[in-house]
């Protein structure tokens, strides 16, 4: 099969398409002919090996060649004990502990793996797992008059977390760089801000902020909450998420606050209940481009400099 691969962390120019042979199944697993697969920011992460916690697979060399959680495809073969799944069933789910996404068949756990809906393409289903169980993980809290910022608003999470929050009857504030705002505007955002522009947490005060790319201070997010607010990152650097743990939780509580990180249930259970608002017309998936299994390079590069609005998907030909 192809598949890209790298052998060490770094850019983009690391990854090559090489040739390996098919993998098989075990015990409680499944392989997936992959047809499609979307980029997620850890994806980005896991190929730099930055920040630090994206080397836990390998500290100075990547133990897992191939990236690519979020895959959606058909069932070629079943491991031994495997019943939910039978060869030729349309799936698709997060493969986030074995990857393998950027190659063209993959082993993934029954467990992270869900039946297609017939309504939804291969390229939307791959875009659903992990960007949505964080959106609807991070605007659980959305309710009518709630004010609630989104910071990284315009990628994967956000496009899907900015409607889901407005679903909910929160007055939603999109924060990323100036080539999204009108994006995050036809998301529903009530209001948005320029992040090289200006300091979003000199705005405010928010009720519930849900941080994407989390850099900075401690006191800075604690300054943009509302007495009785929430804060939640769901990633950053390591430094950023320690202080946040340590410094921010004694700081939020001394001043009426909650400062935390996202702690995001991964699986068919949190993702699928968005899908079935997607099938309803409710929330819409938004995919910006379609690469090639050759172009995976330039679709890393893609989301990781900060241009994807919404979903970026590779497609296997």
């Amino acid at each position: 099969m192809r598949a890209v691969v790298r052998d060490r962390y770094g850019l983009p120019d690391v990854l090559r398409v090489e040739e390996l042979p098919v993998p098989s199944p075990g015990p409680g697993q499944v392989l997936v002919r992959v047809l499609a697969t979307s980029i997620n920011l850890s994806d980005w992460e896991g190929l730099r090996g930055s920040p630090a916690y994206a080397r836990i697979n390998g500290p100075r060399r990547p133990r897992q060649r191939v990236l690519g959680s979020d895959i959606a495809g058909r069932i070629e073969a079943v491991g031994p004990g495997v019943t939910a799944f039978a060869p030729g069933d349309e799936v698709y789910g997060d493969n986030l502990a074995l990857m393998g996404g950027f190659a063209e068949y993959a082993v993934a756990p029954v467990k992270a793996l869900v039946h297609k809906p017939a309504g939804l393409s291969f390229a939307q289903a791959a875009s659903l797992p992990q960007s949505g169980a964080i959106a609807v993980t991070g605007t659980a809290l959305a309710r009518p008059g709630l004010r609630m910022l989104i910071n990284g608003a315009g990628g994967g999470s956000g496009s899907f977390a900015i409607p889901l929050a407005k679903r909910a009857g929160a007055h939603v504030t999109g924060v990323d760089n100036g080539g999204k705002l009108e994006f995050m505007r036809s998301l529903g955002a009530d209001e948005v801000i320029d992040c090289r522009q200006d300091d979003f947490t000199r705005t405010g005060p928010y009720d519930a902020i849900l941080d994407l790319v989390a850099h900075r201070s401690v006191f800075a997010y604690r300054r943009a909450l509302a007495p009785g607010g929430r804060y939640r990152c769901a990633g950053g650097p390591v430094r950023t998420l320690l202080r946040i743990l340590t410094v921010g939780t004694v700081a939020g509580l001394l001043t009426g606050r909650r400062l935390g990180v996202l702690v995001v249930r991964q699986g068919p259970a949190t993702f699928e209940p968005l899908a079935r608002q997607c099938l309803a017309g409710d929330i819409g998936i938004h995919i910006d481009r379609t690469f090639t299994l050759d172009e995976v390079p330039e679709a890393l590069a893609h989301v990781g400099e900060g241009r994807a609005l919404g979903k970026v998907v590779v497609e296997m030909g």
